[in-house]
């Protein structure tokens, strides 16, 4: 299933490391569901604002156009997690990126895995636009 998984990365953008918070854990002790989709924004913040350029502007931003998550087996804290970040799809408008929340001392330790799709659009009127070119860089 690990091995599945990192495949289905593609292209690695990014390991981020992101430690749990307490915070993050719910009424049964582990990492809430819903945490999970912060640990990969969070890392996903982290990789495009490390971008060679623009990747939002006034005139061009990404939304959250569809996420998915399995999530694998519980997480609880205190732990040092690693989110791997990696292109599925690229897109004209849109690019799909794969997630990996994985141990930071073992990346067979999978803790979920799934992806996003990102679109930009011009805010002012919510229409798709090209990928900005400092994303397409990246990714290809």
């Amino acid at each position: 299933m690990a091995g599945d998984a990192a495949a289905a990365l593609g292209k690695r953008l990014a390991r981020v490391p992101v430690g749990v918070r307490w915070g993050d854990l719910d009424a049964f002790n582990h990492v809430n569901n819903a945490r999970f989709l912060d640990l990969v924004q969070e890392a996903r913040l982290v990789w495009m604002a490390a971008l060679d350029g623009e990747w939002m502007s006034d005139a061009f931003k990404p939304v959250l156009a569809a996420t998915q998550m399995n999530y694998r087996r519980q997480l609880g804290w205190p732990a040092d997690i690693v989110v791997e970040l990696g292109v599925q799809r690229l897109g004209n408008s849109s690019l799909t990126i794969a997630h990996r929340i994985v141990a930071a001392d073992d990346d067979a330790m999978l803790y979920a895995d799934g992806h996003v799709v990102l679109v930009w659009i011009a805010p002012d009127s919510g229409r798709s636009l090209p990928l900005p070119p400092a994303v397409r860089r990246a990714c290809s």
